[in-house]
């Protein structure tokens, strides 16, 4: 189908064929958990949904629905497919969303609307134009999403075909301008159907215009703050079907990543709101993952905090049910990852440097340390010795010190780093104990890992890149210095 998402480019169908060239529906449809078939029965409760596709013969195809976003897919069901090219999908339920007839090689589908009030209705097509070629009885969504794609097919490859020949003809303008006012019409026109509420959602708010600073310049914080005010305006959040189609996880990227500063207080604040927007537990339980999953190991620096908050109140406050074992690796994670947030203090670390001598990594004097976890043999950590080093070399000047640990307890292999990557210019630290656990205690995942430090030790970035040190300690003493 088409939507009118900036570019007006064809949204459905654009996207699934990314994904089909990327290569990730096959491992999509292969994976098993994702795969969940419906039970098929011949009674006349349930659903019955017939698809005839010219073309198609002998074979066999999926039903399935979008989950969340346009490449991830849950298939309900398979249909033998006859000489005539005519399926039956039959079974007890499905819920409602947008599905695929997926045919086989995954190279063409046909898309359909399946509301859960229209439960018996047939498509017919073919496989050279499935959406052009559609006739559809028995489903009034059905019937408006076909005709909404070909009437928006037809006046695009009207304003392609003049933009090809003289993009400066005022027809264009007009053209454009009738999609827009065809676009509302069929859309308030069919209010009552599912399919309206998708295609709303689809698109973006709509902004009036701005109003003028005092230099004549359109305000665009007004704008900016209209738009995120008026971004949900179209989705229900308490319709679960919206769940199963191709926008969700898109406008949610959108919002949270464009829309929203990347600090923890904001992120919470802001997915608390969208979480009290929704009644429906299956709803609520997406918004709830997104948040826990996108900071359970973020990109923005600090964000952490958020997967703590999302973890605590929701999985293990007993709103998510989890198994013994889910409830036991979360409650882990968490204590791992509780005292090392950012704005906690540093906790005690105390080592031996290659003479053998005591010291606590709190008890290093420096308006800045750097924490460098590694593993001597880790080729990558090799590849980032050089670069810490001469980090360490134009900002040691500035208060700004290096502790290198070895995080795996080999003698040998510690000192043979520390020799040929010439890290002696640094702190060089060591566990003789043998006693510490550097992935429970410090989130030691995989090498390096990195924290910055405060004078007063308390955690201003961690899981930081090296080659990114220099900008943030710059940008973070700017910072301090407005405050």
């Amino acid at each position: 189908m088409l939507s009118l998402y900036k570019a007006n480019v064809p949204f459905l169908i654009h996207t699934i064929h990314s994904s089909i060239k990327n290569s990730k529906w096959p491992a999509i449809l292969s994976f098993v958990l994702c795969i969940i078939y419906a039970p098929t029965v011949n009674g006349q409760s349930g659903y019955e949904i017939e698809v005839t596709l010219k073309g198609l013969r002998d074979t066999s195809c999926v039903l399935g629905h979008y989950n969340y976003s346009r490449s991830s897919f849950i298939a309900r069901d398979t249909a033998q497919v006859d000489a005539q090219g005519k399926m039956v999908f039959r079974g007890e339920s499905l819920p409602g969303g947008i599905y695929l007839v997926l045919l086989p090689g995954n190279a063409k589908w046909a898309e359909l609307v399946y509301s859960g009030t229209e439960t018996r209705f047939s498509l017919e097509s073919d496989t050279v134009d499935i959406v052009g070629n559609m006739v559809v009885k028995g489903s009034k969504e059905n019937q408006f999403f076909y005709e909404y794609q070909q009437t928006m097919a037809a006046k695009m490859e009207e304003i392609s075909r003049l933009s090809q020949t003289n993009p400066q003809d005022p027809q264009i303008a007009k053209l454009r301008k009738d999609v827009e006012t065809y676009r509302k019409t069929a859309i308030e026109s069919n209010s009552d159907l599912f399919t309206s509420k998708f295609l709303k959602a689809i698109q973006a708010p709509e902004i009036p215009p701005a109003p003028k600073l005092p230099n004549g310049k359109e305000d665009s914080v007004w704008v900016f703050n209209y738009y995120k005010s008026h971004y949900w305006d179209d989705i229900d959040f308490n319709d679960d079907r919206l769940l199963r189609t191709p926008i969700l996880q898109n406008k949610m990227d959108q919002y949270v990543k464009n829309l929203i500063v990347q600090h923890p207080d904001s992120l919470i604040k802001e997915a608390e709101a969208l979480i009290a927007r929704s009644q429906n537990k299956d709803f609520r339980y997406f918004l709830i993952r997104y948040f826990a999953a996108e900071y359970e190991n973020p990109k923005a620096v600090g964000t952490e905090a958020v997967f703590v908050h999302m973890a605590e109140k929701y999985y293990l406050g007993g709103e998510i049910a989890l198994s013994e074992d889910g409830r036991r690796r979360i409650a882990e994670r968490i204590t791992v990852l509780k005292p090392l947030l950012v704005g906690k203090k540093f906790p005690d670390l105390p080592l031996w440097n290659p003479e053998k001598q005591p010291f606590n990594v709190n008890d290093v004097k420096a308006d800045y340390l750097v924490v460098f976890f590694y593993s001597p043999t880790c080729g990558h950590c090799k590849e980032s010795a050089p670069k810490l080093l001469d980090f360490y070399e134009k900002f040691k000047m500035e208060g700004v010190k290096v502790v290198a640990i070895a995080s795996e307890n080999s003698e040998e292999e510690w000192k043979k780093f520390i020799s040929e990557q010439k890290t002696s210019p640094i702190i060089n630290g060591f566990d003789y104990s043998g006693q510490i656990d550097f992935r429970s205690r410090f989130d030691v995942l995989t090498t390096p890992t990195v924290y910055i430090l405060d004078k007063d030790k308390k955690i201003l970035a961690r899981k930081m890149p090296v080659e990114q040190l220099g900008d943030f300690l710059n940008f973070h003493k700017r910072k301090f210095a407005r405050q």
